[in-house]
């Protein structure tokens, strides 16, 4: 499968079915990753709202993908998967009301700025065309081994 494979994507996070709002892996590295989204935009993206909205800090959600994504992929295959929660959100910014107010494609660039075998921080930001939508930092703490 290419990186840049939804199923591919699907098949290391956690987060499947309309759940998954990640298209595609555009890069990675021991210390970032960069994707795309176009499914936040579609009717059966499951954080929507019942009159349809998506607001803004549901990029969280996506950014929190990306995060379980680049672990997944810096973890190894060797390395059996562990559940992370979101345990802290600093600094974040928000730079719009609502996340689909754009028809574009979502950008989720995600850099860890420490971790260990505990969890790890990550900065992240959301941008569509070239605007910042959304950005700050987050704590995932990893499940413990049993």
């Amino acid at each position: 499968m290419s990186l840049t494979d939804h199923d591919m994507i699907t098949a290391l996070i956690p987060h499947g079915g309309d759940m998954c709002l990640l298209d595609e892996l555009l890069s990675w590295d021991a210390g970032a990753i960069v994707c795309v989204s176009r499914r936040y935009r579609g009717a059966k993206n499951p954080l929507r709202t019942k009159n349809g909205t998506l607001g803004i800090a549901c990029g969280i959600e996506i950014a929190a993908q990306a995060m379980a994504l680049h672990g997944r992929l810096t973890a190894g295959t060797e390395t059996q998967p562990r559940g992370g929660v979101l345990a802290s959100l600093r600094d974040v910014r928000f730079g719009a009301a609502y996340l689909d107010a754009g028809t574009g494609d979502l950008t989720i660039a995600v850099a860890r700025l420490l971790g260990d075998s505990a969890g790890a921080t990550y900065q992240f930001s959301l941008t569509r065309d070239d605007i910042e939508l959304l950005s700050g930092r987050a704590t995932v703490l990893l499940e413990v081994k049993k």
